[in-house]
């Protein structure tokens, strides 16, 4: 964005302030939430262990979902900061049913935290977190936070509706900038545990930056040119509106599936993300050479499988600036990239499903 390019504001002046309070509204609505959204100058991550290190104390438990790689980094973190964590591991690919959060909550009746992953970024599957909050609010006091870092702007997400306590994000993913800005929406009900937490804290300090965001400030020197560009970007969601974002993004997942399936090409996820689509690499299809082949000579890079999935996987992302050329080019190249490779199928086949979506989605517009 242009905006990014211009001379650097001082945090400290009235102009920034103005700005960062106009961000934080619309953050409001990003979320769809009435509640504090903070930003962070800090990956994604960052905010994931903000959530962790604000809300317990040492010694209490957590559950968390792993399902890939990100679910995984729940456990992780609560792992760093001596919160016992309680895994519900599932295959990657897959999504917890409620039946199963409710079986846990029973096992583990003391939990402190219901840790969620609403988009698995390492297997494009999504989970369903408005039926997992309201089995956890209706049978347990834990409070549910979620990783929606490649899920906020992508998918439909209504925090304070669906009882969520704490959502957390990136900026370089739904919100169309580059990386360096996290956020986190907090409830209520989940500032309360804040406030009672002992584990320690500092740069990551939440109540600390709760207070500095009341004076439309932050409490440390923050990323500047990622204010102003998160700035535009969320005024562009906001005069869409941020229904219609969801549906842009889950037309541009539907073509890019049913250009998959055309392919003969399967789909990893059996409820796959409206963020990114996970494909299974054909077993005739050297890996290497097809993202050699897709990248140095038609000029698309895709991100590859994680951990056990490497070199069996291709990920292909649909969110943010993508629009639907986007997607006709990324099929379009995939299909030349797998002919040359040997791979068989109907030549065109991908291209025509992907349009056929479009174009028919277009039209009920």
């Amino acid at each position: 964005m242009l905006r990014m390019a211009e001379p650097i504001i001082h945090h400290r002046h009235v102009e920034f302030k103005e700005l960062f309070n106009r961000v934080s509204a619309n953050l409001r609505y990003l979320f769809q939430t009435s509640s504090d959204v903070l930003t962070l100058t800090s990956s994604g991550t960052g905010a994931m262990e903000a959530a962790v290190s604000n809300l317990h104390s040492a010694g209490e438990s957590a559950l968390y979902v792993n399902g890939g790689k990100f679910g995984e980094r729940w456990g992780e973190l609560l792992a760093a900061y001596g919160v016992q964590g309680i895994e519900l591991k599932i295959e990657w690919g897959e999504a917890l049913s409620t039946e199963e959060i409710l079986n846990a909550l029973q096992a583990h009746p003391t939990v402190k935290a219901v840790y969620l992953t609403q988009s698995e970024t390492s297997t494009g599957a999504a989970t369903d977190v408005q039926a997992l909050a309201a089995a956890v609010r209706k049978h347990s006091q834990a409070l549910v936070v979620v990783d929606g870092i490649t899920a906020v702007g992508a998918m439909e997400l209504r925090m304070d509706d669906w009882g969520l306590d704490v959502v957390v994000t990136g900026s370089q993913k739904g919100l169309m900038i580059p990386p360096g800005l996290a956020f986190l929406a907090i409830s209520r009900r989940a500032w309360a545990s804040v406030e009672q937490a002992r584990l320690p804290r500092y740069y990551f300090d939440l109540i600390r930056a709760r207070k500095s965001l009341a004076s439309k400030d932050t409490p440390w020197t923050p990323a500047i040119t990622l204010v102003e560009g998160v700035d535009v970007a969320l005024e562009m969601i906001r005069k869409q509106g941020i229904e219609a974002v969801w549906k842009r993004h889950a037309r541009l997942a539907r073509s890019i599936r049913e250009a998959a399936q055309a392919l003969g090409l399967k789909i990893l996820a059996r409820h796959p993300s409206n963020a990114l689509t996970a494909l299974w690499i054909p077993e005739s299809v050297n890996a290497k050479d097809f993202n050699d082949v897709l990248k140095n000579k038609y000029g698309i890079t895709v991100a590859g499988g994680q951990g056990h999935l490497k070199g069996k996987i291709f990920r292909i992302s649909h969110l943010g600036y993508y629009d639907e050329l986007d997607m006709i080019s990324m099929i379009s190249a995939l299909e030349m990239t797998l002919m040359e490779l040997g791979y068989r199928f109907e030549a065109g086949a991908g291209v025509r499903a992907a349009q056929k979506v479009l174009t028919k989605d277009e039209e009920a517009r």
